[in-house]
């Protein structure tokens, strides 16, 4: 057999040397329909035996979830430091009062039209991104950490003015906020619907799960779009997006009004859940507890939104709940406040030392050593059957 032969009989029963493919693990159809029937499963269950307690802490964590994925796609998916979150969740609820809020009976009670939540809340988000649209201009010429000195400021001249405006805010002493209602049924109090009972807890469950998934699903095919390619470059490299045709003010502006739009969405839904809420909420905390939220749940990331929120937001009051340490009672305890402060600057620092990907990271690497493994053992058979090839074909 001549050597060209040998050659061609060789390259026709050896393998192309190609690479393993990617782990399928949430991309195949199959396992993605796998992963939503579980989670519907998971959520069921919880609805039918969860208590008062503990809708609690998951409704605020829903919410908490909203509110870091609105800061994901600015911060996260554009590129773009922004500390300002809170003044954007402010704005949404008190567009939800003054839209949703019972009509004033006294010159002293603040402003509302008492219009019903399926107005109130849209209109929360819309006010809050035409808040971003004024806003974004102006501050989206500046760039790293000027920008995030200009968004910082937003919080000290939202706290004067929410301090101030008394007939939309109430003042120092706040004001209570509208309850969704669905016909005369409204959240705070047990209602039935087609012969069922729902607590205030599970009818606010529904009603955060259904716009969380939504806020979510939208963010998620934006960001696999045309335009939410034009973010991600934008955080890449700006100038080689200027290059590729990119409009560096066009993408971030979008960016900044989706992220204003579902801040607001979870500002309205926080204050309607809590009821009342005072203005000095709405501080520098909030907003760096959302910065804490994306990097320790994963940076551009849909899955550690949620993630990042569950740590800050519910791992806290979990704690609360359970009553985990000793609270701050003299010489020895720990105030939960201070734990909180502490758990979770704890996280950022080993997260951004060891996985600055965060939880997210953590799950994409162990998929990247998964496909490795598998690759090695592929490569493994593939020498192996070569090996035992009859002599003539060797």
């Amino acid at each position: 057999m001549s050597a060209s032969s040998k050659a061609s009989a060789t390259s026709t029963t050896t393998p192309a040397a190609t690479p393993a493919p990617p782990s399928r693990l949430l991309r195949s159809r199959a396992s993605r329909w796998i992963a939503t029937i579980l989670i519907v499963a998971v959520l069921l269950i919880f609805f039918s035996v969860g208590n008062d307690d503990w809708f609690t802490i998951v409704n605020y964590t829903l919410i908490a979830a909203i509110a870091a994925l609105a800061l994901n796609v600015l911060s996260g998916y554009t590129g773009q430091i922004s500390l300002g979150i809170a003044f954007f969740m402010a704005i949404g609820a008190y567009t939800a009062a003054f839209f949703g809020g019972a009509m004033p009976s006294s010159p002293l009670d603040p402003l509302g039209l008492a219009l019903p939540f399926i107005i109130w809340l849209p209109a929360a988000g819309i006010v809050a991104a035409l808040a971003g649209a004024l806003i974004g201009p102006s501050a989206l010429r500046l760039k790293g950490f000027y920008l995030g000195i200009v968004s910082l400021s937003l919080i000290f001249i939202g706290q004067y003015l929410f301090l101030n405006v008394r007939g939309i805010t109430g003042g120092p002493q706040g004001r209570t906020f509208p309850v969704p209602a669905l016909g005369g049924a409204t959240f705070d109090q047990q209602n039935s619907y087609f012969g069922l009972a729902l607590t205030s807890g599970q009818q606010y469950f529904l009603l955060n799960v259904i716009v969380l998934a939504l806020a979510a699903f939208f963010v998620y095919n934006v960001m696999r779009s045309r335009a939410g390619r034009a973010f991600q470059a934008v955080r890449d490299n700006e100038t080689g997006a200027k290059i590729m045709g990119v409009n560096l003010f066009e993408a971030k502006m979008g960016a900044f009004i989706l992220s204003s739009f579902l801040a607001g969405i979870a500002g309205a839904l926080y204050a309607s859940y809590s009821r009342y809420v005072a203005p000095d909420y709405w501080d520098l905390t909030l907003s760096i507890q959302f910065v804490a939220a994306i990097i320790i749940g994963g940076v551009a990331s849909v899955w550690g939104s949620i993630l990042g929120a569950a740590f800050v937001f519910g791992l806290p009051l979990v704690i609360d709940h359970f009553n985990w340490l000793p609270v701050a009672s003299g010489a020895g305890g720990i105030s939960s406040a201070d734990l909180n402060a502490i758990l979770y600057g704890l996280l950022i620092v080993v997260f951004l030392l060891f996985e600055p990907g965060g939880v997210i990271g953590l799950v994409r690497r162990s998929q990247a050593l998964t496909r490795r493994f598998s690759a090695r053992k592929d490569e493994g058979g593939e020498s192996a059957e070569i090996t035992d090839l009859p002599a003539d074909q060797a």
